[in-house]
């Protein structure tokens, strides 16, 4: 297993993450975190923990600068995040170590948002798109633009209805998911009750695979 700092530029500054590369990997999920959070999420730590383990490189990095963060506008700025979001992909796109692997997105709460939107700028170049309690109600006039697979996951204790708004169930302002039974499914999927947040959170990353939406 491969561990290495990087820094990924931007015009003013620079962003700061750790890529991870197992044996012979050929795909590279980056973490696209959500508000308040940063690369050092135990969460997502633990997911990609679990990635490793199934030979896949992950990047973990930090959207905004520590300065930045404290502007709590920041964290819902979804086009600032989108920007650098793309700006990373990209430089894993031309770097020697990640070139040619195929790239994924794992985000959550305004991560999802992030990630959704630039899967709809980079558009084949991203092959698939977790979403962990993510918000891509953020962004309805990109959904349609999404062509990756994308994976919409739900905690148990979550309340239904206020996600049916996040996956166009119920009317909202952005395409309804086609395979309604599938979702429906989904959202009834239980996690053992006796898991913590960051096991179910890692379960459902290696069980769940990438359900394709329409």
């Amino acid at each position: 297993m491969h561990h290495s700092k990087v820094t990924i530029p931007y015009e003013g500054g620079y962003m700061e993450g750790e890529l991870i590369l197992p044996p012979a990997a050929t795909a590279l999920v980056l973490f696209s975190h959500g508000s308040g959070s940063s690369r050092f999420s135990p969460r997502n730590n633990f997911v990609a923990s679990l990635l490793h383990k199934g030979g896949i490189a992950t990047l973990l990095f930090d959207l905004l600068t520590a300065e930045e963060d404290t502007i709590y506008e920041n964290r819902f700025n979804i086009g600032l995040l989108t920007e650098r979001l793309v700006t990373a992909t990209k430089e894993m796109i031309n770097l020697p170590a990640t070139s040619g692997m195929e790239l994924g997105y794992f985000g959550a709460s305004t991560g999802a948002a992030s990630a959704l939107s630039a899967a709809a700028i980079l558009k084949d170049d991203i092959k698939a798109v977790v979403s962990r309690g993510g918000r891509p109600d953020l962004v309805p006039d990109l959904l349609p633009h999404v062509q990756a697979p994308t994976l919409l996951l739900v905690g148990e204790l979550d309340h239904i209805q206020r996600h049916q708004v996040h996956l166009g169930l119920a009317p909202a302002p952005f395409p309804r998911v086609a395979h309604q039974e599938a979702v429906d499914e989904m959202l009834r999927v239980r996690m053992r009750a006796d898991l913590g947040a960051d096991e179910r959170d890692g379960l459902a990353a290696g069980r769940g695979g990438f359900r394709a939406r329409a």
